[in-house]
């Protein structure tokens, strides 16, 4: 644009940001009238700065006032999806309006353009900024771009008095960086460490850090949440944790936030910027791969906050410096961040093992920062349903996955126009970093045990899903198709169980008759189950297939059973042990095994905490055990009056997993194993057969990722690489074989208290379920904490 020239005299210079004709008269008629006789200087809206600003810089006591016309319009009022998005498009095109558009405009919407005032500043105090934040000198150019870029951030404080905190945008990030006093520093020392020249690295440093930066403008945002909005507004309810976010809120008012979810979907990020605001909160940057940066994705992504991180850059030192730079600087502004823990999204619906690369230039960033610090804020976010859990299933059964693009895109939209359920956001106690580092303690585990702080939040506030324990009920009966009433004796006492821990259950969705069955009907429409009503009554089953998908959804509330399914099988064992044996020590032994068996399936709590919570856990199981005998007879006589045992359904999928894994291994004698993919196959194959000849339990532990998990299990017992003798000087093969003989061994138990639990429902089980009773009491084992009055008289509980 053509720079005004200076006007007026005045000891004030009113700095303007006008992208067209119009929006120039708009101002200068606002100047006259707010600022008579002031200087009018206009700045370009890309920041090119005018010599006549540097000019108007003359004393101390000049005063600064930045303006500029923010194109206003209503928000959509709730009126569903589609009325919301078009809504939206309206707000983005008015806010990106191509300028000949802006006559017309203010004509016919003149209450639409409205002048936004930045806070006022004087000469002197601007120069005192430049010299702290830039070690500048106030007479050079820097002064004058740096005053440009203080008008800019005052107008983007000021509109956001109007529009709201969740349209406040970075600016000029990376000018600002490169700008900074640390700059110079740090091109220094990379030029040292990477023995390039200095001009070099710093061009290096600058063109990572423009290829990474979120460019956000509230046009972009508007417009990136009309054309991505498609991608959940029509498949889920959402219901959110108000009270928790009120309390980041709070948070927020001091410290930069680090939101860490859990990662389910593609359409996570956008549901969850969807939550925030609405909620009027700042729009986070969120750190994703750049493998969904493909147009028109990138480029309207990266300027709604999206940062494209490249997915590998291996020794490249200045990319690393460059992210770390990065998140260091978005801190300092107070700017919140948003990445995905896992990495990638769950492809099994539990939480993956959580990669700590991010996490750690985070940290590398506080410690050149001591000043700062950032609020870690575990996330859960979790689907009745997902459209996309075939595609990750047929990946576990060893298919490829479809890369994105285009056409991924147009299926992706086309498959969430339907309506599948709800989408719950919950948010876990929030911790400070740097506390969090003084409670891990120092050593190579410091980062892992933060992670694992992350990711136990993050199951302490999932919900149990009707989803969830709906397919936990038919996967349990493997094959077998169940009765509505045959699946309501299973769900039942779970839903008891959960409630009685404190964890939120779907009361009517779960207690009633019509609210499971519309359940199962849900899931059947998703192809997820089978139903069948040629006969007396309908009966449902996992479709052929689809194991994989049920347990998807199944597994996303294992993790509030897994204490208890632990507890049964030492139970079992404590049932087993021999008279002069002392029975606490058995079971705590059983349970330390188990532990070590399954710490890379599952996220555990510190060994004093996971105590506490067995005696928790024995507690709902026998709340009289205090005052029992201890004798193996009477815990024996507990498993058999439990209303229901998880553990074959909690633990059998993974046991199965690992049980091929050490097979395969122990197939190798002494040699190593060869490259990790070419294993897996192996693994398939061999899982594959095995589930035909009915050596494997069930078909959803036929997979890829709980495989791999195994394969981790194996490398921690050194199970994996060239012979070696052991502590007591056990060959590799021997090795191998003990550990294939101890899963062996937990199967067994798993099949011991699957045949004990049949038992316990067969008459319901062989009878369809046509006898039982619609109403029975609730089972006094695990009595429902507070239970809510069942609606239409149901308990689902068989006497």
């Amino acid at each position: 644009m053509t720079t005004d020239d200076v006007t007026g005299g005045g000891r004030e210079v009113v700095v303007t940001q006008a992208r067209s004709h119009t929006e120039r008269g708009i101002l200068r008629r606002w100047a006259e009238e707010q600022h008579p006789g002031s200087a009018v200087v206009g700045i370009g809206p890309n920041g090119e700065v005018p010599s006549a600003l540097g000019e108007a810089l003359h004393g101390d006591d000049t005063v600064i006032v930045p303006a500029r016309v923010a194109w206003v319009t209503p928000e959509p009022e709730d009126g569903g999806p589609v009325r919301k998005l078009t809504g939206l498009a309206t707000s983005a095109v008015m806010r990106m309006a191509w300028s000949p558009l802006h006559p017309s405009m203010a004509r016919h919407r003149p209450d639409a353009a409205r002048v936004v005032a930045g806070e006022p500043a004087t000469v002197a105090d601007l120069v005192s900024r430049f010299v702290a934040q830039e070690s500048g000198r106030p007479g050079s150019n820097g002064f004058t771009r740096f005053v440009a870029r203080q008008a800019v951030l005052a107008c983007d404080r000021a509109e956001r008095r109007i529009l709201g905190d969740r349209y406040k945008v970075p600016r000029r990030m990376v000018e600002q960086i490169t700008s900074s006093a640390r700059f110079p520093t740090l091109v220094e020392r990379l030029a040292h460490q990477t023995g390039s020249p200095a001009t070099e690295v710093e061009q290096r440093l600058e063109s990572c850090l423009h290829e990474m930066a979120a460019v956000q403008s509230p046009p972009a945002i508007d417009l990136f949440r009309a054309m991505m909005g498609p991608m959940h507004a029509k498949a889920w309810d959402v219901q959110v944790d108000e009270s928790g976010l009120e309390r980041l809120r709070e948070l927020n008012k001091e410290h930069a936030l680090v939101f860490l979810p859990s990662h389910r979907s593609y359409a996570d990020p956008l549901l969850f910027a969807e939550v925030l605001h609405d909620r009027n909160f700042p729009r986070n940057h969120v750190l994703g791969g750049n493998n969904l940066s493909f147009w028109p994705m990138g480029s309207l992504g990266r300027r709604a906050g999206i940062v494209f991180i490249r997915r590998t850059f291996g020794g490249d030192t200045v990319y690393k410096a460059a992210i770390q730079e990065y998140l260091g600087h978005l801190l300092a502004k107070r700017f919140n961040l948003e990445w995905y823990i896992e990495g990638g999204r769950s492809r099994t619906g539990k939480l993956r093992k959580p990669r700590i690369g991010l996490l750690r230039y985070l940290v590398s960033a506080l410690e050149e920062r001591p000043e700062l610090d950032a609020v870690l804020v575990p996330v859960s976010i979790v689907y009745d349903q997902l459209h996309e859990v075939g595609a990750m299933a047929a990946e576990q059964r060893g298919g490829q996955k479809k890369a994105e693009g285009l056409g991924w895109l147009y299926g992706y939209f086309r498959d969430q126009r339907r309506h599948i359920g709800t989408a719950r956001v919950r948010f876990a106690e929030p911790f400070a970093l740097r506390r969090a580092l003084d409670d891990a303690g120092p050593g190579r585990a410091q980062l892992e045990k933060v992670a694992f702080r992350v990711c136990a939040g993050i199951n302490r506030v999932t919900p149990a899903t009707a989803t969830s324990l709906a397919t936990f009920a038919l996967l349990w009966a493997q094959d077998r198709a169940l009765t509505l009433q045959q699946v309501r004796e299973v769900v039942a006492p779970l839903a008891d169980y959960l409630e009685a821990r404190g964890i939120p259950v779907p009361i009517a969705e779960l207690r009633t008759r019509h609210g499971l069955r519309m359940t199962l009907d849900r899931l059947a429409e998703a192809g997820v189950v089978t139903v069948y009503d040629g006969g007396t009554e309908p009966v449902f089953a996992v479709s052929t297939g689809r194991h994989h998908v049920a347990a998807f959804y199944r597994n996303g509330a294992l993790h509030h059973l897994l204490n208890r399914a632990m507890l049964e099988i030492a139970l079992l064992r404590v049932g087993d042990a021999a008279p002069d044996e002392d029975i606490v020590e058995v079971a705590w032994r059983e349970l330390a095994r188990l532990r070590d068996l399954l710490k890379f399936e599952f996220f555990f709590s510190t060994r004093r905490e996971f105590r506490a919570e067995i005696i928790g856990e024995l507690d709902l199981v026998d709340p009289e055990w205090r005052t029992r005998a201890a004798d193996p007879a009477d815990v024996r006589g507990v498993l058999r009056q439990a209303p229901l045992l998880v553990a074959p359904g909690v633990l059998r999928s993974f046991l199965d997993a690992q049980l091929v894994v050490a097979d395969r291994l122990v197939a190798l004698g002494e040699e190593p194993m060869a490259e990790e993919k070419e294993f897996l196959e192996d693994c398939l194959g061999v899982g594959r057969q095995m589930l035909l000849q009915q050596r494997l339990d069930r078909a959803d532990s036929v997979s890829r990722e709980l495989y791999a998990t195994a394969v981790r299990q194996a490398g921690n017992r050194d199970l994996l690489g060239e012979p070696e003798s052991g502590a007591a000087g056990a060959s590799l093969g021997e090795r191998r074989a003990a550990w294939l003989t101890e899963v062996t061994a937990v199967i067994q138990d798993l099949g011991r208290l699957g045949e004990l639990q049949r038992a316990r429902l067969e008459v319901v089980l062989g009878s369809g379920g046509t006898t039982a009773p619609e109403a029975a009491p609730a089972s006094p084992v695990v009595p429902p904490s507070g239970a809510k009055q069942r609606a239409e008289g149901d308990t689902g509980v068989a006497s």
